[in-house]
Parts: C-alpha cells; structure tokens; sequence
C-alpha cells in the first residue's frame, strides 16, 4: 500500500489491529467510529507512538448521514486515501425473527450499505489516480447460512471479487478480507457465548491483519487466513448443502 489508511471501526478490534499494523509501518490514517472520546484517545496513542498523522471522523454507518460523511473524505483528491479498510460491523444474537426489524436494517446499512457507498467513493478517487487499494472485512461466516449476518458477508465476498476483476486492470486491488474466530470484542459486545468454541479455531488480530496486508501485496481477491481457516473454507464450498447447513446449524 502507499499512502494514506482510512479504516472504519478503528478503536477496537480487526480495526484497530489493522490501524496499528499500518502506522508501525509509517503511514497516517484516518480513523472513523462513533465512539468520538475512544476515537480521540485511540488516535492520540498511535500518532505518538508511531509518528504518523492520525485524523479522525466520527460517524454513525447506519445512517445515511454518516456514511456521506465519511464518504466526502474518500473523495477529496487534496488529500488523498490510499488504503480503505471496511472493517466496521456488528450482529445481533438472537434469531431473525426475534429483532426488531429496524435492528436488522441498522445491521445491513453497515455491513452492506456502507461498504457499498464507501468503495463506490473510494474507487472514484482512486481509478484516475491507478493506484488504491480497497479491503473488505467479510467473513468465513459468508461461506455458510448464517442468518443474515452470513448472507451480509456473503454479499461482501461476492462484491468484493466482482471489484477486484473489474477494477484491477485500472490500478486498483479490491479483496474481501474472511477471517473465522479473532480475539476481539466483537463476541462480547453481542453477548454470545465463546466458551464453546475449541481454542484451535482462534486468531489473534495482529496476525490476522499482516497475513491480510502480505495478500493485498500479492493480488489476492478473497484472503482466508491460515490453512486450518483455508480448509474450513473450502469444505463449506465444496460439501454437500445439507451437511453445511446442518453445521452451521451445531454452530450457532
């Protein structure tokens, strides 16, 4: 990558994992969550230890006015961002049926809609420019009948391979990022269980972040980290629908 980061849902997590990997390299960033004093405190720690520019946007990517926010920053050709990283996202832990349906949308406009509205930016910018790169956090879980957060990953990975094709010939790399199981907040927030979860079947989020960096280097459309999450991956595509659905299914 060359230039400037800018990573959504920056303070915690894969994104927070992806903002410090990128400023230990020597790149500024641009940081976007709606926790305004996490994301100020978060910047204020990686422009000190780093040396690098940290900027900050706090916005909402379930509203419409948020996501234009962050939008309008992709597309300033004075400053350009070298680097977009959706990384932003939740899900609920009941059943579909069991959410208010208003819940569900505010889950699909940050998983589906952002992503969308922010590439769109993103490569409108950086097409004239031949030069970009663009990573979207999907999933594993966009292999397999997940409920909707599933079918929001799959989506992703379907996106995100379509971009990579048409725009790679332009200059610039579109991957969809699927990792499994990462040390993160992410379960605790839900409030889901984890302790039935084998220890073998975690990353930590370092490390997840340089093996997608060293795949975005090298072209890659759909990154899955490590063999044991390669093998997961492919079993969920080539076994037999039914086998797939029924371990989903012990999964949940």
């Amino acid at each position: 990558m060359s230039g400037t980061a800018l990573i959504t849902g920056a303070t915690a997590g894969i994104g927070y994992a992806f903002a410090t990997e990128i400023a230990s390299r020597g790149h500024d960033l641009v940081l976007v969550a709606r926790d305004q004093e996490r994301l100020k405190t978060t910047a204020k720690e990686l422009a000190e230890v780093h040396g690098v520019d940290v900027r900050t946007r706090t916005a909402d990517l379930t509203t419409t006015v948020g996501i234009k926010r962050v939008a309008k920053v992709l597309a300033d050709s004075d400053r350009p961002i070298g680097l977009l990283v959706n990384n932003a996202g939740f899900a609920l832990r009941k059943r579909f049926t069991e959410n208010p349906v208003v819940d569900e949308e505010a889950v699909l406009n940050v998983m589906v809609r952002a992503p969308l509205h922010l590439t769109h930016a993103a490569l409108n910018a950086m097409t004239p420019r031949r030069r970009g790169g663009i990573v979207n956090v999907a999933s594993v879980a966009g292999f397999t009948p997940r409920g909707t957060y599933g079918a929001h990953k799959a989506w992703l990975i379907s996106f995100s391979r379509w971009a990579h094709l048409a725009y790679e010939d332009q200059g610039v790399h579109v991957m969809a990022l699927c990792p499994g199981f990462v040390r993160t907040e992410f379960h605790q927030r839900m409030e889901a269980r984890t302790d039935n979860i084998p220890a073998w079947m975690w990353m930590d989020a370092g490390e997840l972040v340089r093996s997608a960096l060293a795949d975005l280097d090298r072209g890659v459309a759909v990154s899955v980290p490590t063999l044991r999450w390669k093998a997961i991956a492919s079993l969920s595509r080539l076994a037999p629908d039914r086998l797939v659905a029924r371990l989903a299914r012990l999964g949940r």
